[in-house]
Protein backbone atom coordinates (compact mmCIF):
# COMPACT_ATOMS: atom_id res chain seq x y z
CA UNK A 1 0.00 0.00 0.00
CA UNK A 2 1.22 3.46 -0.88
CA UNK A 3 1.57 6.05 1.87
CA UNK A 4 2.35 9.75 2.10
CA UNK A 5 3.25 12.02 5.02
CA UNK A 6 1.02 14.97 5.91
CA UNK A 7 3.70 17.47 4.86
CA UNK A 8 4.10 15.73 1.48
CA UNK A 9 0.31 15.75 1.02
CA UNK A 10 0.19 19.45 1.84
CA UNK A 11 2.92 20.11 -0.74
CA UNK A 12 0.92 18.12 -3.33
CA UNK A 13 -2.17 20.18 -2.48
CA UNK A 14 -0.22 23.43 -2.91
CA UNK A 15 0.70 22.27 -6.44
CA UNK A 16 -2.75 20.83 -7.26
CA UNK A 17 -5.69 22.19 -5.26
CA UNK A 18 -8.02 19.76 -7.07
CA UNK A 19 -6.59 16.62 -5.49
CA UNK A 20 -9.04 14.29 -3.77
CA UNK A 21 -8.76 13.51 -0.06
CA UNK A 22 -11.32 11.18 1.53
CA UNK A 23 -11.64 11.31 5.34
CA UNK A 24 -13.03 7.97 6.55
CA UNK A 25 -13.67 8.95 10.18
CA UNK A 26 -17.16 9.20 11.65
CA UNK A 27 -19.15 12.36 10.83
CA UNK A 28 -18.78 13.51 14.45
CA UNK A 29 -14.97 13.12 14.33
CA UNK A 30 -14.90 14.94 11.00
CA UNK A 31 -17.03 17.76 12.41
CA UNK A 32 -14.66 18.15 15.38
CA UNK A 33 -11.60 18.76 13.18
CA UNK A 34 -10.84 18.06 9.55
CA UNK A 35 -8.53 19.10 6.77
CA UNK A 36 -10.12 21.94 4.77
CA UNK A 37 -10.11 20.11 1.44
CA UNK A 38 -11.17 16.67 2.78
CA UNK A 39 -14.52 15.08 2.01
CA UNK A 40 -16.14 12.84 4.64
CA UNK A 41 -16.95 9.25 3.66
CA UNK A 42 -17.15 7.21 6.89
CA UNK A 43 -15.45 3.81 6.63
CA UNK A 44 -18.52 1.94 7.88
CA UNK A 45 -20.56 3.25 4.94
CA UNK A 46 -17.80 3.68 2.33
CA UNK A 47 -18.93 2.38 -1.07
CA UNK A 48 -15.75 1.68 -3.05
CA UNK A 49 -17.63 0.94 -6.27
CA UNK A 50 -19.40 4.33 -6.06
CA UNK A 51 -16.05 6.09 -5.62
CA UNK A 52 -14.66 4.14 -8.59
CA UNK A 53 -17.67 5.18 -10.72
CA UNK A 54 -17.20 8.84 -9.70
CA UNK A 55 -13.60 8.68 -10.83
CA UNK A 56 -14.63 7.07 -14.11
CA UNK A 57 -11.27 5.39 -14.60
CA UNK A 58 -9.46 8.73 -14.66
CA UNK A 59 -6.43 7.24 -12.92
CA UNK A 60 -6.13 10.24 -10.60
CA UNK A 61 -4.70 9.59 -7.15
CA UNK A 62 -7.13 9.31 -4.26
CA UNK A 63 -5.71 10.13 -0.84
CA UNK A 64 -7.31 8.60 2.26
CA UNK A 65 -7.06 9.84 5.84
CA UNK A 66 -8.49 8.86 9.23
CA UNK A 67 -7.49 9.73 12.79
CA UNK A 68 -4.20 7.82 13.07
CA UNK A 69 -3.87 5.71 9.92
CA UNK A 70 -5.55 2.35 10.66
CA UNK A 71 -8.99 3.02 9.23
CA UNK A 72 -7.35 4.80 6.30
CA UNK A 73 -5.34 1.68 5.51
CA UNK A 74 -8.51 -0.43 5.62
CA UNK A 75 -10.26 2.03 3.28
CA UNK A 76 -7.31 1.89 0.86
CA UNK A 77 -7.64 -1.89 0.70
CA UNK A 78 -11.38 -1.57 0.00
CA UNK A 79 -10.83 1.04 -2.72
CA UNK A 80 -8.04 -0.94 -4.36
CA UNK A 81 -10.36 -3.97 -4.32
CA UNK A 82 -12.84 -1.92 -6.38
CA UNK A 83 -10.20 -1.48 -9.07
CA UNK A 84 -8.81 1.93 -8.13
CA UNK A 85 -5.09 1.90 -8.91
CA UNK A 86 -3.76 5.07 -7.28
CA UNK A 87 -4.88 4.98 -3.65
CA UNK A 88 -2.59 6.50 -1.00
CA UNK A 89 -2.97 6.45 2.80
CA UNK A 90 -1.90 9.51 4.78
CA UNK A 91 0.58 8.32 7.43
CA UNK A 92 -0.43 9.16 10.98
CA UNK A 93 -3.81 10.52 9.87
CA UNK A 94 -5.39 13.74 11.00
CA UNK A 95 -3.47 13.58 14.29
CA UNK A 96 -0.15 13.75 12.39
CA UNK A 97 -1.53 16.51 10.13
CA UNK A 98 -2.37 18.60 13.19
CA UNK A 99 0.95 17.76 14.88
CA UNK A 100 2.74 19.08 11.78
CA UNK A 101 0.97 22.41 12.34
CA UNK A 102 -1.04 22.20 9.13
CA UNK A 103 -4.46 23.89 8.89
CA UNK A 104 -7.66 22.23 10.11
CA UNK A 105 -11.29 23.31 10.26
CA UNK A 106 -12.58 23.04 13.83
CA UNK A 107 -16.16 22.45 14.87
CA UNK A 108 -18.06 20.88 17.74
CA UNK A 109 -15.75 18.61 19.74
CA UNK A 110 -16.54 14.94 20.32
CA UNK A 111 -14.95 11.97 22.04
CA UNK A 112 -12.76 10.09 19.57
CA UNK A 113 -13.87 6.64 18.47
CA UNK A 114 -10.74 5.11 20.01
CA UNK A 115 -11.58 6.61 23.42
CA UNK A 116 -15.20 5.48 23.10
CA UNK A 117 -14.00 1.90 22.54
CA UNK A 118 -11.75 2.08 25.62
CA UNK A 119 -14.59 3.49 27.74
CA UNK A 120 -17.12 0.89 26.55
CA UNK A 121 -14.68 -2.02 26.94
CA UNK A 122 -13.70 -0.89 30.42
CA UNK A 123 -17.31 -0.51 31.52
CA UNK A 124 -18.23 -3.96 30.16
CA UNK A 125 -15.33 -5.55 32.02
CA UNK A 126 -16.33 -3.79 35.26
CA UNK A 127 -19.99 -4.81 34.85
CA UNK A 128 -19.10 -8.42 33.97
CA UNK A 129 -16.68 -8.73 36.87
CA UNK A 130 -19.07 -7.12 39.37
CA UNK A 131 -22.03 -9.24 38.29
CA UNK A 132 -19.80 -12.31 38.30
CA UNK A 133 -18.81 -11.65 41.88
CA UNK A 134 -22.19 -10.59 43.28
CA UNK A 135 -24.80 -12.31 41.07
CA UNK A 136 -23.48 -15.38 39.26
CA UNK A 137 -20.01 -16.52 38.15
CA UNK A 138 -21.20 -16.90 34.54
CA UNK A 139 -21.11 -13.11 34.20
CA UNK A 140 -17.30 -13.33 34.18
CA UNK A 141 -17.81 -14.53 30.61
CA UNK A 142 -18.71 -10.96 29.64
CA UNK A 143 -15.28 -9.73 30.72
CA UNK A 144 -13.65 -12.67 28.92
CA UNK A 145 -15.65 -11.90 25.76
CA UNK A 146 -14.51 -8.25 25.80
CA UNK A 147 -10.90 -9.32 26.40
CA UNK A 148 -11.10 -11.73 23.47
CA UNK A 149 -12.56 -9.00 21.25
CA UNK A 150 -9.79 -6.57 22.19
CA UNK A 151 -7.14 -9.21 21.48
CA UNK A 152 -8.72 -9.92 18.10
CA UNK A 153 -8.83 -6.18 17.35
CA UNK A 154 -5.16 -5.82 18.23
CA UNK A 155 -4.10 -8.73 16.02
CA UNK A 156 -6.27 -7.92 12.99
CA UNK A 157 -6.51 -4.12 13.31
CA UNK A 158 -10.29 -4.56 12.92
CA UNK A 159 -12.45 -3.58 15.87
CA UNK A 160 -16.03 -4.80 15.94
CA UNK A 161 -16.86 -2.58 18.90
CA UNK A 162 -15.44 0.42 17.05
CA UNK A 163 -17.55 -0.37 13.98
CA UNK A 164 -20.64 -0.70 16.17
CA UNK A 165 -19.93 2.54 18.05
CA UNK A 166 -19.30 4.39 14.76
CA UNK A 167 -22.95 3.73 13.84
CA UNK A 168 -24.34 5.14 17.10
CA UNK A 169 -26.40 8.35 16.90
CA UNK A 170 -23.89 10.43 18.87
CA UNK A 171 -21.27 9.68 16.19
CA UNK A 172 -23.53 11.04 13.44
CA UNK A 173 -24.25 14.66 12.65
CA UNK A 174 -27.57 16.34 11.88
CA UNK A 175 -26.26 18.80 9.29
CA UNK A 176 -24.94 16.60 6.50
CA UNK A 177 -24.22 19.54 4.22
CA UNK A 178 -21.21 20.60 6.27
CA UNK A 179 -20.04 17.20 7.51
CA UNK A 180 -20.52 15.23 4.31
CA UNK A 181 -19.09 17.41 1.60
CA UNK A 182 -18.67 14.74 -1.04
CA UNK A 183 -17.13 15.55 -4.38
CA UNK A 184 -19.24 14.68 -7.40
CA UNK A 185 -16.28 13.25 -9.30
CA UNK A 186 -12.53 13.11 -9.49
CA UNK A 187 -10.85 15.95 -11.27
CA UNK A 188 -10.25 15.22 -14.93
Amino acid sequence: MNAISPTELNACYQRDSGLRLIDVRTPAEYRAAHIPFAENRPLESLDPSAVAKECGGSGDTIYVICQKGGRGANACIKLAGAGLQNVVNVEGGTAAWEQAGLPVVRGKQTISLERQVRIAAGLLVIVGSTLGYFVHPYWIGLAAFVGTGLTFAGITDTCGMGMLLARMPWNQVQDTTTANSQAACCKG
